[in-house]
C-alpha cells in the first residue's frame, strides 16, 4: 500500500474520534515511530510503499486510536522533559506541565550533588528518572501502591545516560502512601503527582483518558479530594529533614485549599504555582522544625 493512501485511510479513521487537524498530527507521529517517515515523506516520496504486513498493522493500530485508546499506549512510550520512556495501561502517560515540577526542583537543587528524593505515587517513574538524571549524584527513592506501575518504573532503560553521566538510578519501592510513612530513610526533598481529579469532574474528561488510563492513578472522591495531599504532609513531618524542600502537582480547582493542608501541618513558605498555562497547578512547601 503507497504511503499516501495510508495516511489518508488514518486521517479518515481517526478523525471520527479527533478533530481533523489533530487526527492528522497523531497519524504523522504513529508512522513515525513505526516505519520512521517524516510528515513530508509522501510529498517528496509520493510512490513509497509500505510492506502488506506492516500496512495490516498499521491499519489495526488506527482503529485502536479511533476507538480511544491513546498512541502512547499503542506505540508504548511517551515523551518526557526530553526523553523518551515505556508507558503501559498500569502508568499515567506524562503529561508537559509535570515539566514544570520537575524544572522547578531542577533550577533550585542541581549543584546539591548529594541530595536525596522521594517521589511519592510515582506511576511510569517519569518524575523520579528525570531528577536523577538530571541531578547527578542524588539518591532518589519513589514508592507506589501499584504493582504494574512499579514494573514500568523500574525498568526504564536509561543505561547509556547513567554510564556517561555517572547518575544513579532511583530505588522502587511499594508502598500505600495513605498508610503510615514507610521507614526509607531522611529526605531534601519530596514530590508527588498524586491522583487528584474529583469524580465530579469525569464528565469533562475525553474518552482517551477516562476509558484508558488507570483511574487509581486520576481520581478521587468529591467528598474528600485532598486525601492525598494529607498524606504526602503527613509521610513529610516525618521523612523531610529540616529545612527540606516539597512539591506537590495539585487539581486547579483546589490551590489553596491544598496549600492550607501544608501550612496546617506545620510546613511554611507555602505557596501556589501556576503551569504552562497559567493555572493553578503546583504548591511548593518546606519544613523548619
Amino acid at each position: 500500500m503507497k504511503l499516501t493512501d495510508l495516511i489518508k485511510i488514518g486521517k479518515e479513521t481517526i478523525s471520527v474520534l479527533y478533530p481533523e487537524r489533530e487526527a492528522g498530527e497523531m497519524v504523522f507521529a504513529y508512522l513515525e515511530e513505526a516505519i520512521g517517515t517524516k510528515k513530508h515523506t509522501h510529498i517528496v516520496e509520493p510512490e513509497y510503499e509500505v510492506i502488506p504486513e506492516k500496512a495490516e498493522a498499521i491499519l489495526k493500530n488506527f482503529n485502536r486510536m479511533a476507538a480511544g485508546e491513546p498512541l502512547q499506549y499503542v506505540t508504548g512510550k511517551a515523551w518526557f522533559y526530553g526523553r523518551q520512556f515505556h508507558v503501559t495501561p498500569d502508568v499515567l502517560i506524562p503529561r508537559p506541565e509535570t515539566e514544570v515540577l520537575c524544572n522547578t526542583v531542577i533550577n533550585r537543587f542541581h549543584a546539591d550533588r548529594g541530595c536525596k528524593v522521594l517521589d511519592m505515587c510515582t506511576g511510569s517513574g517519569c518524575i523520579a528518572w528525570t531528577l536523577a538524571l538530571e541531578m547527578p549524584g542524588a539518591e532518589v527513592a519513589a514508592v507506589d501502591i501499584s504493582d504494574g506501575a512499579l514494573r514500568v518504573a523500574s525498568t526504564q532503560d536509561f543505561a547509556e545516560e547513567i554510564s556517561r553521566s555517572g547518575a544513579q538510578s532511583p530505588q522502587f519501592y511499594k508502598a500505600d502512601v495513605l498508610e503510615a510513612p514507610k521507614e526509607l530513610g531522611q529526605f531534601d526533598i519530596i514530590v508527588s503527582n498524586p491522583p487528584y481529579v474529583m469524580d465530579k469532574e469525569k464528565a469533562l474528561m475525553r474518552t482517551n483518558v477516562l476509558d484508558h488510563e488507570p483511574h487509581l492513578a486520576l481520581f478521587v472522591a468529591d467528598d474528600d479530594p485532598l486525601i492525598f495531599y494529607r498524606a504526602v504532609a503527613q509521610w513529610a513531618t516525618k521523612l523531610l529533614k529540616k529545612g527540606g524542600y516539597g512539591i506537590v502537582e495539585i487539581n486547579e480547582a483546589l490551590g489553596e485549599q491544598t496549600a492550607d493542608v501544608f501550612r496546617q501541618a506545620g510546613f511554611v513558605n507555602v505557596s501556589v504555582i501556576k503551569d504552562l498555562t497559567e493555572r493553578d497547578r503546583f504548591v511548593e512547601f518546606t519544613r523548619i522544625n
